[in-house]
């Protein structure tokens, strides 16, 4: 196809935008200017006016590398799609705007008419796990108020899906082989790559702590007795931290950087029981969550948790959310009662796990930052 925008007018020459390409025209015709629509092969002038483009122009902003990366990212939805069909998963699709949007501490929502957007699709997923449904997934838009950075978007798209009468065991595994059917034995990151050739290495939290950061870490241990140990292993720390900001400070200065440095994927698993968020507690270890996060060269793609079933225990937790967001000043959302009801009514033992769709199209295509995978990115609405 040589249909396309006249970008450039030169001493014999013309330069043609198509949706792949820019084409070098020889000789084109005097009619031709800068923004007509032109058919280069029979050199007919379709449409359009004359108009220059600017830094601000649509047909600036869509670069042929970034209509490729769209092209990858719709190749990606497909083959996501076809992989959840093939294991027999039921797609479906729940609300964007929710009256309890989430109480995770380190998450604000975006109000819109009566409630909020939804920050994952996680609540009304688990209702369908209690209606019934056995394995589903959703492709989602999601979103966090003030997210931004080259791998966080306010508004981004989330692959969610969930296997009840299973464990976190099986969604490991699943996200092994889906990050496999996109990206190939390798994810790229700029000039890296980073085998995500299956299965992937595993790693605790508390070895992941003690081997990178030099902390050991209990999960029942207070808060204060946590930094001194952070601050013991070298690392400047706070006083007064709550204990999940205390871990954070060591995770983020030794860990994360010691993750991106991998050369192949790893699940994170077994977190302290204070991150445990909608994980249950492992059987017989109540200071440890059945969580994993998936790292690939340094981004954080996916979380999962053997899915807390127990309506007393997630009621407790909210409520707990809750305060701690008054505490520290945070939005404070109500408790999903409807969630709390189909609890109660009955969730088989589940497995689910949320991973972010954008980042994995950015694996997929060796972009650096999301907006270059994003059809519009935040600084572009």
């Amino acid at each position: 196809m040589q249909r396309g925008r006249v970008v450039a007018l030169l001493d014999g020459a013309a330069i043609v935008r198509t949706q792949r390409a820019m084409l070098t025209v020889a000789d084109p015709p005097a009619s031709w200017r800068i923004g007509m629509f032109v058919d280069a092969a029979s050199r007919e002038v379709i449409g359009g006016r004359e108009h220059l483009a600017t830094s601000s122009s649509e047909v600036t902003r869509l670069t042929p590398a970034r209509v490729a990366a769209l092209e990858t990212r719709a190749r990606a939805l497909a083959t996501v799609r076809g992989f959840f069909a093939e294991r027999g998963f039921l797609e479906v699709e729940t609300p964007l705007i929710v009256p309890s949007p989430g109480l995770e501490i380190h998450l604000d929502a975006v109000a819109a008419g009566d409630g909020y957007l939804i920050t994952s699709p996680e609540y009304a997923m688990k209702r369908l796990l209690a209606g019934g449904l056995e394995k589903i997934f959703q492709v989602c838009k999601c979103f966090r108020a003030n997210e931004h950075g080259p791998h966080h978007a306010s508004e981004f798209t989330m692959i969610e899906w969930y296997r009840a009468f299973s464990t976190i065991e099986a969604i490991a595994r699943d996200t092994e082989e889906l990050v496999h059917a996109v990206c190939g034995d390798h994810a790229r990151l700029g000039d890296r790559t980073v085998s995500v050739a299956p299965p992937w290495r595993r790693m605790t939290v508390r070895d992941a702590m003690l081997e990178w950061a030099g902390v050991r870490v209990a999960g029942d241990e207070p808060a204060g007795e946590l930094t001194a140990a952070i601050r013991a292993a070298g690392i400047e720390i706070a006083d007064g931290l709550a204990w999940d900001d205390a871990f954070f400070t060591a995770w983020l200065a030794r860990v994360d950087p010691a993750l991106a440095a991998l050369d192949h994927a790893i699940l994170i698993e077994d977190w302290p029981a204070p991150l445990a968020a909608l994980a249950r507690r492992k059987d017989g270890d109540p200071r440890t969550a059945l969580r994993f996060e998936a790292y690939v060269g340094g981004i954080e793609l996916a979380n999962a948790f053997d899915e807390l079933v127990d309506p007393d225990e997630q009621e407790q937790r909210f409520r707990e959310e809750q305060q701690t967001r008054r505490d520290r000043g945070r939005p404070v959302y109500p408790i999903d009662t409807k969630l709390i009801a189909a609890l109660r009514e009955g969730l088989p033992p589940s497995g689910g796990i949320a991973l972010g769709f954008d980042r994995l199209v950015m694996l997929a295509t060796g972009a650096t930052t999301i907006d270059h995978v994003q059809t519009f990115a935040n600084s572009e609405r």
